[in-house]
Parts: C-alpha cells; structure tokens; sequence
C-alpha cells in the first residue's frame, strides 16, 4: 500500500516554510498577498495546535528579501530561523539536518508552503525526494508563483512526480480527523473562526443563532430599531 494512502497525521507530519518574506511576497501574482499570508499564518497556528514540528527557512533576508512575515514568527516565535544562499532549501545541509531529525521519528510526510511556487518550492520537493523517502505535500494557496501560469505548472510538474497537493484548511481537518477529539476541538473551531473566512462565519452564527450561545466578543449595547418620523 502506498504511503500517500496513510492521511496525515499529527504523529506522521512536519513542516517547512520556504522563503515567506516581503521581497518574495511582492513579486506574487497567482494568489491575493494578503489572502496568502491569512493562509501561512492560520496553517503555522493549525501546526503549532497539533505539536507538528516546524520548520522555517529563508533566503538572503538582509540583502534581498527582507524579514520574515512577522505573523508568521509570532506564532513561533522560539524557532531558529535556517538562512540559506540557494534558492533550493534541500542544499542547505542545516535544511537536511531539521528534516531528517523529524523523519527519524517517523515524521516523513513534509508539508510544504513557500515563496514560490516555480522556483523555491518545485527545486525543494524535486531534489527532497530524489535523495530520500519522505512524501511532499504542497499547501497550494499557502504559496504563489510570479503568475497564474508559474503556480499551476510548478504544481502540475511536482503532481506528476509524486507531490501531494493539498490546501492549508484540509491540512488542519485532517490533522483533527474527528470532532470528538476534544484536546483540540476549541484550539481548532478558534483557528477557523478567525483565518477560514466563511467556514467560520457560519460557526459563529451556529453557536449563536442555532445553539444559542454567547457571541465570541462583548460589545456596546445594541440600540434601536427607532423608525425616523416621516
């Protein structure tokens, strides 16, 4: 039975961050910027939910692309950052060494979201698998390409040579698999609520319109209606 069979796991997944800072964001035409970083910042939430081992690497931060999303690194704000001179994280020996200590725990299913798609991530998930037996599993729209046609034929070539596509909300499902799995039921419904736009307005209005419970936040009195005199 092949391994991409197995679903993703807490217990069987680790992930990297390629290259998502402001330089490598600018040049993004294949997905709204700001739409991107909601979807990196809300999977870098869902991995830290589920203990999954992370990794974050970037490129020529002072001399080219600048800082890391800052969103990102608050949510991990202890992790060492791997800077690299290759645009292909897999030749850098500490990218190796992150990767492979995860793997010896069984974690080799390797989620992947970076900047971008056709250069940075195809170079990465090509050469990553060539030298071991970990699977890749690209987060689509938490990556871009310089256009449409960069994102989708980077990700059509990596598809044909065994890479998973997936997106970053069907990580975070699959990762809690069931709602009876309380240790994380309210970590998870919290993290949608805020990054997964109309999936969790619709939570919001079931806890309050057909459960019957509190809104999420306090605010001022609601006044009226109070129809103008004609």
């Amino acid at each position: 039975m092949s391994n991409k069979l197995q679903v993703l796991t807490p217990q069987n997944s680790q992930i990297i961050f390629i290259d998502q800072q402001p330089q490598m964001a600018f040049g993004v035409q294949s997905i709204d910027r700001q739409v991107l970083k909601n979807n990196v910042v809300g999977l870098a939430k869902a991995a830290k939910i589920f203990n999954i081992p992370t990794t974050i690497t970037t490129v020529e931060t002072d001399s080219f692309s600048g800082n890391t999303f800052p969103e990102l690194l608050a949510v991990v704000p202890s992790n060492d950052i791997l800077e690299r001179t290759s645009m292909n994280s897999w030749d850098d020996q500490n990218v190796r060494d992150a990767l492979a200590k995860h793997a010896a725990d069984g974690r080799k299913k390797i989620v992947v979201a970076g900047l971008w798609t056709e250069v940075c991530n195809t170079t990465f998930a090509l050469s990553c698998m060539h030298d071991t037996d970990y699977e890749i599993y690209m987060v689509a729209d938490a990556s871009g390409g310089t256009s449409v046609d960069a994102h989708k034929y980077a990700m059509d070539r990596m598809v044909q040579a065994g890479v998973v596509p997936v997106t970053w909300q069907q990580v975070l499902l699959e990762w809690q698999r069931d709602w009876a799995r309380k240790e994380t039921y309210d970590a998870v419904t919290a993290l949608v609520k805020e990054h997964s736009g109309a999936y969790g307005m619709g939570i919001d209005y079931a806890v309050t319109h057909v459960h019957g419970g509190s809104e999420r936040v306090s605010h001022g009195k609601r006044i009226g209606p109070n129809p103008a005199a004609i």
